[in-house]
């Protein structure tokens, strides 16, 4: 692994595993040995990130050098809780690891007090149930929608027709309890809605409609509104 990938897992160990956290559980963490995270945390601490702590004890970060420092109030920081805990909740595991990871960074470049309206925010969100099935091709829809690539999906329609068509992914669109990806179908040669728990398979084309992703989007969207 090269070593600024090293450095950077471990940095972001350090902000999201409870404090302090030894240097065994930091090398399980990041997949290195433990001597190496003795020396990757000399280099932190080099770079400008404050830890704590020491060899038997364990770390914590303190302050981070890497981030700038952030200003919220204190209903700012409630928001923050309640929109990226509401994500968590979502049935999307890479989504929900994203909202933790973000929450994580957040906190680290906070001033204590506001780290500590952080952590005990009084708004909370808990659901019993996810909000959205867990489906399996949701990182291949996203990342077609970030690379502009064209995706082969088998579809099955309300009536249960199956059909196999090429589409350009536009966005992915979050309903009440359902996922639509808003796309272009080649089959139709018009813009189309297709539920994501009915894709049943998704193969990447490889095929790009770089740069048109923004405009048709734009397009689609005028549409619908109207």
């Amino acid at each position: 692994m090269p070593r600024p990938d090293r450095l950077f897992r471990l940095l972001q160990a350090l902000r999201t595993l409870p404090a302090p956290v030894t240097a065994q559980r930091l090398a399980q963490e990041t997949g290195v040995s433990v001597r190496s995270i003795y020396r990757d945390v000399g280099s932190l601490r080099a770079a400008g990130a404050e830890i704590g702590g020491e060899r038997g004890y364990g770390y914590c970060l303190i302050e981070d050098g890497t981030l700038p420092p952030q200003v919220f109030n204190r209903l700012e920081l409630e928001a923050l809780v309640l929109g990226l805990t509401e994500v968590s909740h979502m049935g999307d595991p890479a989504l929900a690891q994203a909202a933790a990871d973000a929450l994580a960074k957040v906190a680290a470049t906070l001033p204590s007090a506001s780290q500590q309206q952080l952590l005990h925010a009084v708004s909370q969100v808990h659901r019993l149930n996810d909000r959205y099935p867990c489906l399996p091709h949701m990182p291949f829809l996203r990342e077609a929608c970030w690379r502009e690539e064209a995706l082969l999906i088998d579809y099955t329609d309300l009536q249960g027709q199956e059909t196999q068509r090429t589409i350009w992914p536009l966005a992915i669109v979050y309903l009440d309890h359902m996922l639509v990806v808003l796309a272009w179908c080649c089959l139709r040669q018009g813009f189309r809605k297709f539920a994501a728990a009915r894709i049943t398979a998704v193969e990447n084309t490889r095929s790009s409609f770089r740069p048109r992703r923004v405009a048709l989007l734009r397009e689609y969207l005028g549409q619908l509104k109207k």
